[in-house]
């Protein structure tokens, strides 16, 4: 595994020996427990209780929280080295513990209260309380300036109205990280704070599961907030111009992770081509032995290859501060671009077994389809990248 050099002048909180055994662990984890019971997950629509359990066990629920707060403290440069593990199953298992880890847990260990992060990291790194990041809303996507949700001040109370969609692991949140608008954006911020919300503060209300095309066990669901009063402590980082920065810090690493999840899917769906084509025949000869399939198999390695650079590469960059956002977005945008492609080959290399349900790869071509949709679009990516190269180079100038 590429880590940091010393003469990065970064050294990480968990060494790298100490990493490689943790990522043995969750490698022979995922491919030896996991993946044969992908279609039990996929057929329930859930992931079974003892692998959750394994899961907490192993500390999954809080990887890349730190030390201090019970979890493993895993930067990010090895969070994407455990990512492209998880990417090699279903989905459902990562999206359990993911928003603990990311977008959710991120929020409170960059911008919380000492209080704040008392009072919920640890049991957050434990797996007692599933996170949940409710930023998107019908009229908001990926760009969070267009926030409807309102939070109001009455006395040291604040007062919640709005409805989030597509949130995950909605059903079975403890805790919402819940973005929402305190005044109208103006010349001097976006107007965009962010709270915790308990899931059993009264007003608060989960709708059913969502049915989507993919990632069957992982669960999301429309949330709504009608009259939800919390205290003013509920505020995170105790300032209201926190949330929009929060939002984006935990989107740009978020979108990291992504890549390195999208890598690790299509390591699963080149695997899967490889041994079809190697064993599967017409005319008496292994379909392996024609050059058009080669093709295809070539075009596969070539996208993993750049893929698992372009990730590692971006995360060192994070993680020693030297590019937070355009890398990010390049990174998630070309990974999972690159992933799409990689499962929609592997159902043609498969031809009609490629398409039948109960076959892998038809289960990866729909369970990626999305990660070109969340933590940003690959539109919101690109405009993110090509506007920051333009305002680049007229500071440049």
């Amino acid at each position: 595994m590429a880590m940091l050099t010393a003469n990065s002048g970064y050294v990480p909180t968990v060494s790298n020996d100490d990493f490689n055994s943790v990522r043995q662990l969750v490698r022979e984890f995922v491919r030896s427990t996991v993946v044969p019971r992908e279609q039990e997950i996929m057929d329930a629509d859930a992931v079974p209780t003892d692998l959750r359990e394994q899961a907490a066990a192993m500390g999954l629920f809080g990887y890349a929280i730190p030390q201090e707060w019970g979890g493993l403290g895993l930067d990010l440069a090895q969070d994407v080295e455990l990512a492209m593990e998880l990417g090699y199953t279903s989905l459902a298992l990562r999206s359990m513990f993911g928003t603990n880890n990311g977008i959710a847990g991120q929020v409170l260990v960059g911008f919380g209260t000492e209080e704040q992060k008392a009072a919920w990291l640890a049991r957050i790194a434990s797996g007692e309380v599933v996170a949940s990041f409710a930023l998107t809303e019908p009229g908001a996507g990926s760009n969070p300036a267009g926030l409807r949700t309102t939070a109001v001040r009455e006395g040291d109370e604040w007062v919640l109205e709005g409805r989030k969609c597509f949130i995950t692991n909605a059903p079975i949140a403890g805790l919402f990280v819940v973005f929402a608008r305190t005044r109208p954006a103006d010349e001097s911020g976006t107007g965009i704070a962010v709270f915790l919300v308990p899931a059993d503060a009264p007003g608060i209300e989960v709708g059913t599961k969502d049915r989507k095309m993919g990632q069957e066990g992982a669960w999301t669901a429309e949330v709504t907030f009608s009259g939800v009063r919390v205290p003013s402590s509920a505020l995170v980082g105790e300032q209201e111009e926190a949330g929009y920065s929060a939002a984006m810090t935990a989107l740009a690493r978020g979108r990291v992770h992504i890549a390195a999840l999208a890598v690790g899917a299509a390591q699963r769906a080149l695997d899967e081509s490889v041994n079809y084509a190697a064993s599967a025949t017409q005319g008496g000869r292994p379909i392996g032995d024609f050059q058009l399939v080669q093709a295809m198999l070539a075009d596969q390695q070539a996208g993993v290859l750049a893929g698992r650079a372009l990730v590692r590469e971006t995360a060192q960059r994070y993680v020693t501060g030297e590019d937070r956002r355009i890398g990010p977005s390049a990174a998630k945008l070309y990974c999972t671009e690159m992933v799409g492609k990689v499962a929609d080959l592997a159902v043609q290399i498969h031809g009609g077994s490629g398409y039948m349900r109960d076959v892998p790869v038809e289960r990866i071509y729909r369970d990626v389809r999305v990660l070109r949709l969340y933590e940003g679009t690959s539109e919101i990516q690109r405009l993110i990248v090509g506007g920051a190269l333009v305002r680049e180079a007229r500071r440049n100038r």
